[in-house]
């Protein structure tokens, strides 16, 4: 929009030029009139037709009274646009024979005033148009290289993220799949040598739980190789799975109480898996900071929002050692689903952790 509202005041400026050139002249050219209109017209296609409209303003000019002024322009829009080619050597020839049309030289002095023409109408708008030439095709370039830098960059960072989850799924499958592989089985032996047969359920159920965790650690190792991960390849808890997570950490020896509504209420996938990872990372915090405590979980809605509620009492001892990271990833889930978390102690001896999220559509 911008190049055609400049096309149209250029050529608007040049016919002006020409019309009231004309209108002062006591003799003008026959139809100086038609062919200033036409030069209105040269001027708009200039950039779709650059020799095209240089040859046009030549002939053109043979009926105007400015004759030179058109040409100028136009062999230096063909310089501009094609370069140092051969439509730009054909604008110059045309140029060229209109001047010396115009100017012809009858003897030295004649040729030294043409020479100088020649520079002024032809010269000089040839190496203003080939530099402007040059000068695009070096700003392309750049942008080119830019663009290919940029490119190479990107490739490097994916090829850097790529090594770094082969890195980190390496150290996970030799430390972590390790460790837990020797829980489970540790676990199994204990089941069937149990002295008696609460020690065997628990060892069971930490067995079981073991192997769960064997095989999510599995799904996730395989989406740290994949060179482009699928999401959908990653285990998805959905709300329906609080109360299998309350019932298997009540089998191992937890004190949990869970309310939780019949039916679920009906979410938005990514929202139920949020509020299952909160409520697994929050039972877990509780074990470490609280062990033996009471911890209630609740589930329900509240103005339309799916509240998610676990809390525990203070705990007095320092449990198991924390990385810290359980919080910050609880508030990125939230956050991800368009939730919002709150955590800290009530005042009334108790630490809670309360997540909110819409609840419209979805499955439970």
């Amino acid at each position: 929009m911008r190049t055609r509202l400049i096309d149209l005041c250029l050529a608007l400026v040049v016919t002006g030029v020409l019309v009231l050139d004309g209108l002062h002249r006591v003799r003008t050219p026959p139809f100086w009139q038609l062919a200033a209109a036409a030069m209105f017209v040269v001027f708009l296609l200039r950039r779709r037709y650059p020799l095209s409209t240089a040859l046009a303003g030549d002939a053109l000019s043979w009926f105007v009274p400015t004759a030179l002024l058109p040409p100028t322009f136009l062999l230096y829009n063909v310089a501009a646009r094609r370069g140092p080619k051969w439509p730009t050597a054909v604008a110059v020839v045309g140029s060229l024979v209109l001047l010396i049309a115009f100017h012809p030289p009858k003897d030295l002095a004649a040729w030294e005033s043409t020479g100088v023409v020649s520079v002024v109408f032809i010269v000089l708008p040839l190496l203003a148009g080939l530099w402007m030439y040059q000068r695009a095709a070096l700003l392309e370039a750049l942008r080119g290289r830019a663009d290919q830098a940029e490119r190479e960059r990107d490739l490097l960072a994916e090829r850097s993220v790529a090594a770094e989850r082969r890195r980190i799924a390496r150290e996970m499958h030799d430390v972590v799949a390790h460790r837990v592989s020797i829980v489970a089985l540790q676990a199994g032996a204990l089941s069937v040598r149990a002295p008696d047969e609460e020690t065997g359920q628990l060892a069971e159920v930490i067995r079981e739980s073991s192997a769960a965790a064997l095989t999510e650690l599995r799904d996730i190792l395989q989406v740290l190789r994949d060179d482009a991960p699928d999401p959908s390849s990653l285990p998805s808890p959905t709300l329906a799975g609080v109360a299998r997570l309350a019932e298997d950490l009540t089998a191992a020896g937890a004190r949990i109480v869970a309310d939780l509504p019949e039916p679920l209420p009906r979410v938005a996938d990514q929202v139920g898996r949020a509020a299952y990872r909160i409520v697994q990372e929050s039972l877990t915090n509780a074990a470490k900071h609280a062990p033996g405590a009471t911890i209630h979980v609740r589930l329900g809605l509240e103005d339309g929002r799916l509240v998610v509620e676990v809390a525990n009492p203070l705990g007095a001892s320092a449990g198991l050692p924390v990385s810290g990271y359980g919080l910050i990833g609880m508030r990125e889930r939230v956050t991800l689903a368009g939730g919002a978390l709150r955590n800290g102690p009530d005042g009334a001896g108790r630490y809670v952790v309360r997540a909110s999220f819409p609840a419209e559509g979805g499955t439970p």
